[in-house]
């Protein structure tokens, strides 16, 4: 039982994030072992709040970028509408400056949340891999299906048969892998445990039936499963769709209605949780079909309504357990969306657009006075003209300086639109700058 946990996911971003998560579940488990209640539905659910705690601070930049950026879109709308159909050089470069004071203003910046994106993906990403994959990561369950898949290892026809057991789809790749057809002992056990991970219970049955030397075995593994994977009546190593065909043979209602209650409340519970984050929109409630964001929001919506409905598609399918991560994953986020809304919703908007602002002034400022900054280096002729007449910060001599430096080479034969004009230009205004 000791070496390689080939189980375990191997990528190599997210794997070692995995990885970590890993132990970090595996410490909750063997918690709720200690107190005596071993069990995996609820590990996922206390796994996943103290994940999304972890995260709070990046969701809270996150959600508040939206939420003041839903604040300030009429704002934004304004200065697009102001320069719609501008396509010269001049109102591209007002507007890009007029846009980037009105983020300063509400104190965000013009790549959102992408960094809280981009730090989060992987993290939950890695989730998603530690639920899946509980075994590998989680020692109690893995000894669990031991001594079975070293019996299996050393029995003639078991390879052959698990891989036709309906989870080993998912799996076909390991059986033919070198690694396992030369008998490695690790990947072998590893590939059975993968599989019987995610079989039914109809499957353990076959299982049983097929090899009944190992009944014994069989049933201790599968009694010790079933006790880790109940929660709330239900064995959430079983998927959905397994609970609703069993219900109907069965008649058992009260299965049917597990069945069909873990897919209906995962989309349910992430229906919510797009409703409460901010949606931009015009004072008539709809998104305006001019607005060049207009397009981004329609796919926002889009997604809004086809995630609930993947998620419950795919949870008829998976482990229950999947569909427990993903309810408890979305009553928290929104839980959270709640509490971000109305503390921002409660803070003094006025006083914080104000300190923004004063605080954008003062690095305008100090962008202004430092000695190893030129902030006209890399501009054009017509982009310094352009921020002179716009700008209250430039001082009322850049005119005269730029006069000076056109007039010199308006008596010479260089073309005035080449870029070699515009680069001796800018030479000849750095250089009177310095003089003075």
């Amino acid at each position: 039982m000791t070496g390689v946990l080939l189980t375990q996911y191997g990528g190599k971003i997210v794997g070692p994030v995995a990885w970590l998560l890993g132990h970090l579940m595996n410490g909750i488990f063997n918690i709720l072992n200690s107190i005596g209640i071993p069990n995996i539905g609820l590990a996922i659910i206390i796994f996943t709040i103290v994940i999304y705690l972890c995260l709070l601070p990046l969701t809270y930049k996150q959600q508040k970028f939206s939420k003041l950026q839903s604040k300030m879109s009429p704002e934004l709308k304004a200065i697009q509408d102001k320069y719609k159909g501008k396509k010269d050089n001049d109102s591209m470069l007002a507007m890009q400056a007029e846009t980037k004071e009105l983020y300063a203003k509400y104190g965000v910046s013009q790549a959102g949340s992408c960094l809280q994106l981009i730090i989060q993906m992987p993290i939950l990403f890695a989730l998603y891999r530690v639920i899946y994959s509980i075994p590998a990561y989680v020692t109690i369950v893995r000894n669990a299906f031991y001594p079975l898949v070293e019996e299996l290892r050393n029995t003639e026809g078991a390879a052959e048969f698990i891989s036709t057991l309906k989870s080993a789809s998912a799996y076909a790749g390991q059986f033919s892998n070198e690694a396992f057809t030369s008998g490695n002992s690790s990947y072998v056990e590893n590939t059975y445990i993968d599989v019987l991970n995610k079989a039914s219970t109809a499957d353990w049955a076959s299982l049983s039936e097929k090899f009944t030397n190992l009944s014994s075995s069989i049933d201790q593994t599968h009694n010790a499963l079933n006790q880790f994977n109940s929660f709330l009546g239900l064995n959430i190593g079983d998927s959905p769709m397994y609970m609703i065909q069993t219900a109907f043979a069965d008649k058992n209602f009260l299965l049917l209605i597990g069945g069909v209650m873990v897919p209906f409340l995962a989309a349910f519970t992430q229906w919510i949780n797009t409703k409460l984050m901010p949606q931009q929109t015009t004072n008539n409630g709809k998104i305006d079909p001019d607005d060049p964001a207009a397009q981004m929001q329609q796919s926002m919506k889009t997604m809004n309504i086809m995630m609930p409905i993947m998620s419950a598609f795919f949870c008829l399918s998976l482990p229950a357990g999947m569909g427990c991560y993903w309810i408890a994953g979305a009553v928290i986020r929104s839980i959270q969306q709640i509490a971000i809304n109305k503390h921002i919703d409660n803070s003094d908007i006025d006083a914080e657009i104000a300190k923004n602002t004063e605080k954008y002034k003062k690095k305008m400022e100090k962008m202004k006075s430092s000695p190893n900054m030129n902030m006209y280096a890399n501009m054009s002729t017509r982009n310094i003209s352009s921020v002179s007449k716009s700008s209250p910060v430039i001082s009322n001599d850049v005119d005269e300086k730029i006069a000076k430096s056109r007039a010199v080479y308006e008596k010479n034969n260089i073309r005035k639109d080449s870029l070699l004009a515009k680069a001796n230009m800018v030479k000849d205004f750095n250089e009177n700058n310095s003089r003075e």
